[in-house]
């Protein structure tokens, strides 16, 4: 049964959750607010939903680029480089982003007759996104049952999951990665130094997958 919303950014970990659920995924939406590498994520995003046939919206958050402070809305220079842990990362979150998107899902997932809403945050991001982390997962799950008639549910499989146990899942359904983005800086390739980069191939490497991605450093 096709019952399920999922928020779909075209990386790595969203784009495995779209092709294991593919069952039950009877839309994906994706957002454009403006960061370094939305355009290159949402290439991908269209890609996946257009081969799984898969209704697929694009929806504009301009006014986050325009209000909001983020290195991911300040152009690839001002991404950091180096590990992807909290004190590296943290100029990259924009503030109460998932809270912003789940609420827009939730009101679409009423609109179009679904009852749940799903998003792939993991455990990684726990120390460097507090809109990732189990205890807002649950509130917000709370909220959209609450401020729906139908009782929508917030989904979030992956929160506990490390991303190379993503990856593996994914290894299992044959997904190939070189057609989804990870990088922040947004270039024409991945820029292979930046945080989610280097997760990126971390990630990949500890589950055995070959890495076909290209990267600007090799």
């Amino acid at each position: 049964m096709k019952d399920s919303l999922l928020v779909l950014s075209g990386g790595l970990d969203s784009t495995t959750m779209l092709y294991e659920y593919k069952e039950q995924i009877g839309m994906a939406v994706s957002f454009h607010y403006g960061s370094n590498h939305n355009d290159r994520e949402l290439e991908y995003a269209s890609l996946h939903c257009k081969r799984l046939g898969i209704k697929h919206l694009i929806i504009s958050l301009s006014f986050v680029k325009d209000y909001f402070r983020s290195s991911l809305l300040e152009g690839s220079e001002a991404v950091p480089e180096g590990n992807y842990d909290d004190e590296n990362m943290r100029s990259t979150v924009v503030p109460f982003r998932n809270g912003i998107m789940l609420s827009i899902a939730a009101g679409l997932a009423e609109t179009y007759g679904m009852t749940k809403v799903m998003i792939a945050n993991h455990g990684g991001d726990h120390a460097i996104y507090p809109d990732c982390r189990p205890a807002f997962v649950d509130a917000m799950d709370s909220a959209i049952q609450a401020g729906t008639y139908e009782g929508v549910r917030l989904i979030a499989p992956y929160t506990n999951l490390t991303k190379a146990d993503i990856a593996r899942h994914g290894k299992a359904l044959g997904i190939d990665y070189s057609e989804t983005w990870s990088c922040y800086k947004g270039k024409d390739i991945h820029c292979g130094k930046c945080g989610t980069c280097r997760e990126r191939r971390e990630a990949l490497r500890e589950a055995g997958i070959e890495d076909t991605t290209q990267y600007a450093d090799l």
